[in-house]
């Protein structure tokens, strides 16, 4: 969202002048995306975004298992899951991170110069800033595919030394190149449509995509083989433009009347509109002051702040690849194994982080107060606010993997086992997936925590030494536990290097950035993973006693939480009351009838 990805560069001196002082229902995090017009605004964006990524993810399980489905987890599944890794680098350099970090921010001050610019006195800030941004990305993105496409044997026998259908690996590679093209466009237009204020079509993106996949494998799966699920990665990537320029036409036609009050209500000027004229008054002489000071030439603005770009991205930019760096860490390991190895790894992984998906929804709509608070300098309010996404994240998280561990061969029967996907495929990811769970509370506190460090208006480099850290561990235990274990030894080196990577970060934010209690953090997550180890067992007892394998597994989801519940209560968990009152709600509403008639029943 436009103020989660602004708050990460330093605020223009207007943004700055209006810090008032929040309502007290800000540190329970729900008055904050709900209270006065600006927060109604966030709460709507925040709703919508959560659906539609919620949306994406359901349509790339479905992507996977038709994937699973018409080309099973044979070798030629293999060499499009090598080349898979172009677009999953590409979203999340191209999308997700570094062109928002970089564009959010610039569109936003250009639609702020906007609305304080006389109408005729200049140009528009916006237009000149579209000008002379797209056709230079145009043209970077256009080479940077060409170049990736001619390159594809030699980043093939890079990512996957010894893979036994290097051809055709070669091939899917050549037609997900596009990607970077599409991709890259796609996330310019994401950027500028989030600082107009517009959530819907960026946060549709993902469902395009996916609906682009699944389509053109079912319609042309007969000629091509698993080369069709590459050539819909390149139309998927079409989609995820053309989904866009709908809306980013009529947003950059709008006239400086339109766009400025767009803006406003991005900014937080709208909350602004609500205090006193004098405050009122204020803000606009700092505003135009600032415009003044900033919009002195084009050139001079861009040479001057392109280092403070560079210094403030950097980082980002290399925790970002740290990251995805453990998935091509892993093919490369996996490749010299039997054929299907890096699909199986891939099937598993995909399924188990579906509770992690779940469970940072929480900090992505909640990171604009934690960026609020610090702005402010109110750093207990931000306190309070992570300490308590963390352990309703610990425990979502935590109870999706003891289900995930309980129930991994009937969850991949039930998704997968079908056409060319066998039994013996089933077993195999299954107990890679049981693997990759325990690395689940170290990937989501990754997440979360990495929200509270590029929170602060300042560069860090703590994340990404802390990433490239346990990136050096994953890479050293894979290549150890590889030997002896096969693929579930890269799983299992997963799961130590991405934890190994939450413990650093979960040590250094207090010295870093928001003041949070380790030691307090770290007592809470035990507790809750005592409870999760014991209702994972009464799972795995309670699935294996049902033969058929979805009762199995909807008893042992609800033995798991029930237990889980209940353990956490008595061991004074934090925040578990948050998860276990609407529960105890829910079942005081539906035994009061029974326990009692109403008062005129005689």
């Amino acid at each position: 969202m436009t103020d989660t990805r602004r708050s990460a560069l330093p605020a223009p001196p207007a943004t700055v002048v209006p810090a008032q002082t929040p309502p007290p229902e800000v540190e329970s995090g729900t008055g904050s995306l709900t209270s006065g017009p600006a927060g109604r605004f966030l709460a709507r964006a925040a709703l919508v975004t959560a659906l539609l990524t919620a949306a994406g993810s359901v349509l790339g399980l479905v992507r996977d298992q038709t994937i699973a489905h018409l080309y099973g987890a044979g070798p030629g599944t293999d060499a499009f899951l090598v080349a898979w890794t172009i677009p999953e680098v590409s979203a999340t350099l191209l999308i997700e991170d570094a062109m928002a970090l970089i564009l959010v921010p610039a569109f936003s001050f250009a639609l702020a110069r906007r609305a304080a610019a006389v109408p005729g006195t200049a140009a528009d800030p916006v237009r000149l800033l579209t000008r002379s941004t797209l056709p230079r990305l145009f043209l970077a993105l256009s080479a940077a595919a060409a170049l990736l496409a001619v390159a594809a044997p030699w980043v093939v026998a890079l990512l996957a030394p010894g893979l036994p259908e290097t051809q055709l690996a070669v091939d899917c590679t050549r037609l997900t190149a596009t990607s970077v093209f599409t991709y890259g466009l796609a996330g310019y237009c994401s950027a500028v449509l989030r600082a107009h204020g517009s959530f819907v079509a960026p946060a549709a993106i993902y469902v395009a995509s996916n609906v682009g996949i699944i389509g053109t494998m079912l319609v042309v799966r007969d000629r091509w083989g698993v080369e069709v699920a590459a050539g819909g990665v390149a139309v998927g990537g079409v989609l995820m433009v053309l989904i866009q320029l709908p809306c980013l036409w009529r947003r950059l036609a709008e006239g400086r009347q339109t766009a400025g009050a767009g803006a406003d209500s991005v900014g937080g000027t709208a909350a602004v509109a609500q205090g006193t004229p004098a405050t009122a008054t204020a803000t606009a002489s700092v505003t135009a002051t600032a415009t003044a000071t900033a919009t002195a030439t084009a050139t001079t603005t861009a040479a001057a702040t392109a280092p403070v770009a560079l210094g403030l991205l950097a980082p980002v930019i290399v925790f970002a690849l740290s990251r995805q760096s453990q998935v091509l860490i892993e093919r490369f390991l996996a490749a010299p194994l039997p054929a299907g190895a890096i699909s199986h790894l891939n099937y598993a992984q995909k399924v188990a982080q579906i509770p992690m998906t779940l469970s940072l929804m929480l900090c992505t709509v909640t990171f604009p107060v934690v960026a609020r608070a610090m702005a402010a300098g109110e750093t207990d309010r931000a306190r309070r606010r992570v300490e308590r996404d963390l352990a309703l994240a610990g425990a979502i998280v935590l109870v999706g993997a003891a289900t995930i561990i309980a129930c991994a061969p009937q969850f991949i029967e039930v998704l997968f086992q079908r056409g060319e996907f066998t039994a013996a495929d089933t077993a195999a990811t299954a107990a890679v997936m049981r693997v990759y769970a325990l690395g689940l509370l170290g990937h989501t506190l990754v997440g979360a925590l990495v929200r509270c460090y590029f929170s602060a208006a300042r560069p860090l480099w703590f994340p990404a030494v802390a990433m490239i850290a346990g990136l050096g561990l994953t890479t050293v235990a894979g290549s150890l536990l590889v030997q002896v274990w096969g693929v579930r030894g890269i799983a299992a080196a997963n799961a130590l290097g991405i934890t190994l990577t939450a413990a650093l970060m979960l040590a250094g934010l207090a010295r870093h950035s928001v003041p949070l209690d380790a030691r307090f953090m770290a007592g809470g997550l035990t507790k809750l993973s005592a409870a999760a180890a014991a209702a994972t067992g009464a799972g795995w007892l309670c699935g294996a006693l049902v033969a058929s394998p979805a009762p199995a597994a909807t008893a042992a989801c609800a033995v798991i939480a029930a237990v889980f519940l209940v353990l956490a209560r008595a061991l004074r968990a934090p925040e578990i009351d948050s998860l276990l009152d609407p529960v105890l709600r829910v079942l005081r509403t539906l035994l009061r009838p029974a326990s009692r008639k109403p008062p005129h029943v005689r």
